[in-house]
């Protein structure tokens, strides 16, 4: 064995950092990273809008790049449109379309559009739910006529409801036992309250248990008619074949009146903090924020950037001051969610049980510098630079411009708004996103929901500054109650 002396060992540690100091200098970049290239402007692909006699808009998107054409049909019905007492109706209509029509099954409706060398799916949300389809252009005629039959007549035939509704509570039991849906199960509830927007998209273990088929049979008869519907043909047809394609597969479909959805206006913001207490947690799930303006709102970009700056994409301020200043956090982040007739900020993190009630202070505190401050005007640069890099990504493909033509549509905002998009991105200044701040931000009438090991961070709350708070246990949780709490658990928060 060779004894390594004390000296020796400092001299060669000495010898390598003389040595290695130099390379590491040569080798570390000098050079700030590559601005953002110049935005690229954005050419829409060429469309036409018709409405066929029974009231559906057919819009249509050249794009001959490859012989193939995609389709997307949206109908305004979602969860906004569900009976109250029965949340959940509209996601199980949107997951039983393509199991079965009045005329084929859930396996012929597969084999038709996998042999068409195609695809189909569903989706249901909170104001739409709509069908999307791609093949190649032979086979358009095929995936249309598909389209139109599972969208017309399906049958919700007893075997599926039932084989839905076990997965749905199989899934809610997976879901309820996620400390990250629960956090923003109960934040939409908080911000929302009783109002469509506040309600869970999958409903309620209590609400699927009730669905019955009726329920599905009288939601699709009342909202799946054409002249609620918009149907986007994008593809490698000429525009009469486009149309031509449309009157043959959905001049079927009869047009009915349809009715006035009447919901009360969401409840405006007012302080409310709450804790899901969920014993053994290593982490707090939070979340933070309050009702905000509509899709349509005149201040929606400025809003949207301010909040960008906040929480969104790149060197925000929530990332910057949780994780990389304090290491509170692996990721925070914050969101602008807007709806037809309303929105919601949201900003969200999760900790260590012992640093919740720190976390909770700084993220508050941003919303609070976000008011209070001008926005520096490199980071407003950020953001719109980011935009401008992702917008031209977002409409290459044939059927992302048809999601952003038929999103246009769907909020009854003007086509042209797609082209003016990155000029008016640009034209936001940063006393535009002061201005917006002090109108639209409501830093003392946040709601704000922490999910974790309560008595781990309960008593960090007050130091905080946030003495006041309710306090429920997660086997005592009901998302449709007022109090969030179930009858049988009674008001039992405390304020300490």
């Amino acid at each position: 064995m060779i004894a390594r002396r004390p000296d020796v060992v400092a001299a060669l540690v000495a010898a390598c950092l003389t040595i290695s100091a130099p390379v590491r200098s040569q080798e570390w970049p000098r050079e700030q990273p590559p601005g953002p290239l110049a935005p690229k402007h954005v050419d829409l692909q060429p469309y036409a809008l018709r409405t066929l006699p029974n009231g559906l808009q057919v819009l249509v998107v050249l794009h001959h790049e490859q012989p193939s054409v995609s389709f997307r049909l949206l109908v305004r019905a979602g969860v906004v449109q569900e009976p109250e007492d029965r949340p959940g109706v509209a996601s199980f209509v949107a997951a039983l379309l393509n199991k079965g029509t009045t005329t084929r099954s859930a396996e012929q409706i597969a084999t038709t559009i996998d042999s068409a060398g195609g695809v189909m799916g569903v989706v249901g949300g909170a104001e739409l739910t709509f069908v999307n389809g791609a093949v190649i252009k032979d086979q358009t005629d095929v995936a249309l006529g598909l389209m139109s039959d599972i969208v017309q007549h399906p049958a919700f035939s007893a075997e599926e409801l039932e084989l839905h509704r076990r997965q749905s509570l199989s899934g809610l039991q997976v879901a309820y036992d996620d400390p990250e849906y629960l956090a923003s199960t109960v934040f939409d509830r908080l911000v929302f309250g009783k109002h469509p927007y506040g309600r869970p998209n999958e409903g309620t273990p209590d609400s699927i248990g009730r669905i019955t088929r009726d329920d599905l049979v009288a939601y699709h008869r009342t909202w799946f008619v054409p002249n609620n519907a918009l149907l986007a043909i994008v593809g490698d047809l000429t525009v009469d074949e486009a149309f031509a394609a449309a009157e043959r597969t959905f001049a079927s479909w009869q047009r009915r009146e349809v009715p006035t959805v009447g919901m009360a206006a969401p409840p405006p913001p007012a302080r409310r903090v709450v804790v899901v207490d969920r014993p053994g947690s290593a982490q707090t799930e939070i979340r933070v924020g309050h009702l905000a303006v509509s899709r349509t709102h005149p201040d929606y970009l400025a809003l949207d950037l301010g909040v960008r700056i906040l929480g969104g994409e790149g060197a925000n301020r929530l990332f910057g001051v949780l994780r990389s200043d304090r290491g509170l956090t692996y990721g925070a982040s914050a969101t602008y969610r807007a709806f037809r007739t309303s929105g919601e900020i949201v900003a969200e993190t999760n900790t260590r049980t012992a640093t919740t009630g720190e976390s909770l202070r700084l993220m508050v505190d941003e919303f609070v510098r976000l008011q209070r401050d001008a926005v520096h005007p490199g980071e407003l640069r950020g953001a719109q630079d980011f935009i401008a890099g992702h917008f031209p990504l977002s409409i290459e493909s044939p059927s992302a411009i048809a999601e952003q033509v038929l999103s246009h549509l769907f909020y009854g905002l003007d086509l042209k708004e797609i082209d003016q998009y990155l000029d008016k991105v640009t034209t936001v200044t940063p006393g535009d996103i002061q201005r917006i701040a002090r109108e639209l931000l409501k830093p003392d009438q946040l709601s704000i929901v922490l999910v974790g090991d309560a008595n781990g961070f309960v008593p960090q709350l007050k130091a905080a500054g946030f003495p006041e708070f309710e306090r429920i246990s997660v086997q005592d949780l009901d998302i449709d109650s007022p109090t969030l709490r179930t009858a049988r658990a009674g008001r039992t928060a405390g304020a300490n």
